[in-house]
């Protein structure tokens, strides 16, 4: 491929996303300003090529074309100047993207389409700090980023039809299912998604079942691979609230106010997979196998 990717974030989805790019024969720059991130994210892209390998989906030679194809930067300006598409992985915190895209924008090339992988937060918002709103739009891939094949394509306000022409024809070039959403807090998946993960955290909250009957329910009654708690720890918590925040700031609607159950574990450090404990303890293992002793019966 003769485009140039930046990906901003070496965390889960950014080394997720650097490796789908470069996997698909894209040059791409891997940008953190922690080189402890850099280092880990490229270990994580490595293992994960090990596992395809080991299923017989790759050769050692396609695992050394991968790697060879991603270049790790501290800074955006040592990579920025060159890049066809920087995509934009950071934590979901909107000052935060404000401060990137400002920085993306102004050391860009004029043609770069600048891409959020944000979750839930507006496109419109995010492109109004720059001075290309129509190359400015949403990525937002699912994790496990090389397995999962959705990812939505969030058009703003001002992006234009060769923008999302492009990004939506790229995604297909990665092997993904593009999807046109516009842009409204939560789009898709995030709108139908968190507030069912709030609602099993209700029902929870008001005794009704307890964590393993719920997921159950879920799993065997709706045919859903991992139920709302296993989920929603994968996820992490601290992600589920700040997803339902945006959208009970966007529609100012009581339904995706956050339930209290959540703020709380949240505010007391219980994360899910990342942090150890969430509605599961993950001690011995991480897999959602022991329900967290807040919870057991």
């Amino acid at each position: 491929m003769d485009k140039n990717i930046v990906v901003i974030g070496a965390g889960t989805m950014g080394n997720g996303i650097a490796h789908t790019f470069a996997q698909t024969g894209f040059q791409v720059s891997l940008v953190d300003v922690s080189q402890g991130a850099l280092d880990k994210g490229i270990a994580t892209i490595t293992k994960n090529l090990n596992r395809i390998i080991s299923k017989g989906n790759m050769t050692e030679d396609q695992k050394a074309t991968t790697l060879s194809n991603i270049t790790t930067f501290t800074n955006l300006a040592d990579c920025g100047w060159k890049a066809d598409l920087i995509v934009e992985a950071a934590t979901e915190n909107l000052d935060l993207k404000l401060k990137i895209f400002k920085q993306m924008d102004e050391l860009a090339p004029e043609n770069c389409i600048l891409a959020t992988n944000t979750s839930s937060i507006s496109i419109t918002k995010i492109a109004s700090v720059t001075n290309r709103p129509d190359k400015v739009i949403g990525m937002h891939f699912m994790n496990p980023v090389p397995i999962m094949k959705l990812v939505e394509i969030i058009k703003g306000y001002s992006t234009s039809k060769e923008t999302f022409d492009e990004i939506y024809e790229m995604s297909k070039t990665l092997g993904k299912v593009p999807t046109e959403v516009n842009d409204y807090p939560g789009f898709v998946a995030n709108r139908i998604l968190m507030p069912m993960i709030n609602e099993a955290i209700e029902t929870l909250y008001n005794g009704v079942a307890g964590v393993e009957e719920i997921d159950t329910v879920m799993k065997l009654g709706m045919a859903h691979p991992m139920g709302p708690f296993q989920l929603a720890d994968f996820i992490g918590l601290d992600v589920c609230l700040a997803i339902l925040n945006v959208m009970y700031d966007g529609f100012k609607n009581p339904k995706y106010a956050p339930n209290p159950l959540l703020v709380n574990m949240v505010a007391a450090g219980k994360l899910g997979v990342k942090s150890g404990e969430g509605f599961y303890d993950y001690s011995e293992s991480r897999k959602a196998e022991k329900v967290a002793k807040m919870f057991a019966k």
